[in-house]
């Protein structure tokens, strides 16, 4: 296949579609992992819906998708340094260049902070670069997204995230999901409350605390904790607060997450940013637990308020939704979940942006490209394989 031939792909139905994740955590995650666990259904969602796709990141295969790891495991004890963002780019840039030279390419969706920076490279090819905005856009990422320009497609994961930036090239919004049957179902709860999240103040583990003791109800804690701001966090604002009644859990794999969040009485989501999304609030309501949240970010879009958790406008107001939200019912926030964030709404609102966007006109070729900027004596791409689903 020439490097030309995959634009005309967009003429028939099936797209040829490369996902690429952060080279962290396996796809799906073990434990910590919220953008690994969202392209892991995007992978198998769009395989269900007749496309090709290739997972390009690191770990083991684990969805649907062909897999192709660019790394011989996965990075996390390199979590939060420069080296791995910018070596991942470099992996993937040279993948996907091979790919649309041998198998052709219609898209090209990012899911790591570096990789957009090929997008220019790819748009030389007509090939159409979408980047999901998973984080926060704060001082760092704006002007960062800004910069991008019309190389890259912006796709958003709230309508409140959209609206923060909206001089931003965006070009679609779609919620998180889940498998909502992967998610056990427990009407009645034990009397705990849980925070499930890392250790972060605007991820407010502290005020989770404080709420949970003036409320009078055990509070469970399993958080990620082991990044140097993480353990300071923990350290200076969480560590003080504890008392008897508090079981720090750690970190919790994919069963134990479940179990935690299927008894518990409710979640709590003291938020003190603009959350992007919250994958912890479906989460817990897909189980049947209701969320006590701050209003932050697209907490008002996910939570039905006093239908499927509490939203609260202060901290003080946090004991008393913890009470109340004894009168949910499990079987609402299951209903919300099943009927808003399902994997098929997911995966169909992603297959639209793409083929609103993957009409375009090749420039050059993909061999030309590959030729320009390969660099010599890279290590070679290791070879994909087709992974279990």
């Amino acid at each position: 296949m020439s490097g030309t031939d995959y634009v005309k792909s967009t003429e028939r139905e099936s797209l040829r579609i490369a996902l690429v994740a952060p080279p962290y955590f396996d796809v799906p995650p073990q434990g910590y992992g919220g953008t690994e666990a969202v392209v892991a259904d995007l992978a198998d969602a769009l395989v269900a819906r007749g496309h090709r796709v290739t997972l390009i990141g690191a770990g083991r295969p684990g969805t649907a998708a062909d897999f192709l790891p660019v790394w011989d495991t996965i990075q996390s004890h390199r979590l939060g340094q420069p080296y791995p963002e910018v070596m991942h780019a470099l992996k993937t840039r040279r993948a996907v260049l091979e790919l649309a030279d041998t198998e052709g390419l219609d898209i090209v969706h990012e899911h790591t902070m570096a990789g957009p920076l090929n997008a220019a490279v790819y748009a030389e090819l007509g090939l159409p670069t979408l980047v999901t905005v998973h984080g926060p856009l704060d001082e760092d990422l704006l002007p960062y997204y800004q910069a991008l320009g019309a190389d890259a497609g912006l796709i958003a994961i709230s309508d409140r995230q959209r609206e923060l930036a909206p001089d931003l090239n965006w070009v679609g919004r779609v919620h998180n999901a889940l498998r909502i049957d992967d998610w056990p179902f427990q009407r009645e709860k034990q009397d705990y409350a849980l925070f499930l999240g890392r250790y972060a103040p605007y991820k407010g583990a502290h005020l989770a605390l404080e709420a949970a003791h003036r409320a009078g109800v055990p509070l469970v804690l399993a958080g990620k904790c082991d990044e140097p701001a993480e353990k300071a966090y923990f350290a200076e604002q969480v560590a003080p607060l504890l008392t008897d009644s508090d079981t720090v859990f750690g970190e919790a794999d994919a069963t134990s997450k479940r179990r935690l969040l299927a008894n518990a009485r409710c979640v709590l989501f003291p938020v003190q940013w603009e959350e992007p999304f919250g994958m912890v609030m479906i989460e817990a309501m897909a189980c049947g637990t209701p969320v006590v949240a701050l209003r932050g970010g697209a907490v008002p879009e996910v939570i039905d308020h006093g239908v499927t958790g509490i939203i609260c406008a202060h901290p003080d107001e946090l004991p008393a939704a913890i009470e109340k939200s004894r009168d949910i019912d499990p079987a609402a926030c299951r209903r919300h979940v099943a009927t808003n964030f399902t994997v098929a709404q997911f995966g169909s609102g992603y297959e639209q942006i793409y083929r609103q966007v993957s009409r375009r006109p090749a420039r050059r070729s993909a061999s030309w490209l590959r030729r320009r900027t390969a660099a010599a004596g890279a290590p070679a791409i290791a070879t994909r394989s087709k992974a279990s689903a």
